[in-house]
């Protein structure tokens, strides 16, 4: 049996998808594209900005299950540029916890509304 979880905290999904769904001892985040819950836009500036909303999106959606950014066992990161690539990964170096979860880094032609990065986690509830 699964769980559905929403937060009103986390960009709203922009596709015919759930925020994130828990099944067993697993939680499983959608990607997470840099959109301010607040206002709806997409964070456009750099990726360090974007990444960090990106991130602060999957947390928000954690946290609504319960859990924290520690819980995350694995990671998959898409952007569209390979020259965004070491900006992603100071960001994400400074805001997930130790020791990192395992993780992906993919690029790709193109993310939902343009964005320039998208994060989705896989979270383990302990």
């Amino acid at each position: 049996m699964s769980q559905h979880i929403h937060s009103d905290k986390a960009a709203k999904p922009v596709a015919a998808y759930t925020q994130a769904v828990r099944a067993g001892d697993l939680l499983f985040v959608s990607g997470c594209i840099p959109v301010n819950p607040e206002t709806g836009e997409l964070i456009s500036g750099t990726i360090e900005d974007a990444t960090r909303q990106s991130l602060a999106n999957v947390e928000a959606v954690l946290k609504e299950a319960g859990l924290q950014m520690i819980n995350i066992v694995k990671a998959s990161v898409f952007m569209i540029d390979s020259e965004d690539y070491s900006g992603m990964d100071k960001v994400y170096a400074e805001v997930m916890p130790t020791p990192y979860p395992a993780r992906e880094a993919v690029f790709v032609k193109a993310l939902p509304k343009a964005a320039r990065v998208e994060i989705s986690v896989i979270a383990h509830i302990k």
